[in-house]
């Protein structure tokens, strides 16, 4: 007796998309060890930050840039992989299926961050927003804040209405009109 056997052709996934996967607080690191060792690829931007103990010792350390979140380039098959990591609460989205962020933002954050001093932000309510016309984070969009004697824009990431602020020259950025009550604002120090 012969037994036929369907093959069927191996598929790759081609829908792996970028995911902001929501952390317990300070578990950032442990999300994204526990990632890379799950090899899933990850985006945890961070920044060096410089903090005096109670014993009057100064040290510099790496924080998150985005707090409690963790990007993930995943496919919807592999969500669940992501949700069993100790220290990921959920992924950010709907109740009922997580929202892509947009691949050219988080592409552009890559490539670009590690070119210019970012810091986190808080999420403001007015200012005026503006382009980034040159640079590495050419195409971004943010709103204009100024911090002492430095030109600064603040990015944020919409979904998770998380805001970091980045160092620009002024001659880079034009202005695109006044942001809606929703989207990214900005102040002057």
């Amino acid at each position: 007796m012969v037994t036929i056997v369907e093959l069927k052709p191996i598929l790759l996934d081609t829908s792996r998309r970028w995911y902001a996967a929501y952390t317990k607080p300070c578990h950032e690191k442990r999300v994204a060890d526990h990632l890379e060792i799950r090899n899933i690829e990850l985006f945890l931007p961070l920044y060096l930050s410089s903090r005096r103990w109670n014993n009057g010792c100064k040290v510099v350390l790496e924080r998150p840039l985005f707090p409690g979140y963790v990007f993930v380039h995943i496919s919807p098959s592999e969500r669940v992989g992501v949700l069993e990591l100790s220290g990921v609460i959920s992924i950010v989205g709907t109740t009922r299926q997580p929202t892509p962020l947009p691949d050219e933002d988080i592409e552009r954050l890559r490539s670009g961050l590690h070119l210019v001093h970012a810091e986190p932000h808080p999420a403001l309510t007015m200012g005026e927003t503006v382009r980034i016309r040159r640079g590495p984070l050419q195409g971004m969009t943010g709103v204009v804040a100024r911090q002492k004697n430095s030109f600064r824009v603040v990015l944020t990431v919409d979904l998770i209405m998380k805001s970091v602020a980045v160092e620009v020259c002024a001659d880079n950025v034009e202005p695109v009109g006044k942001h809606e009550p929703r989207a990214i604002a900005a102040y002057a120090r």
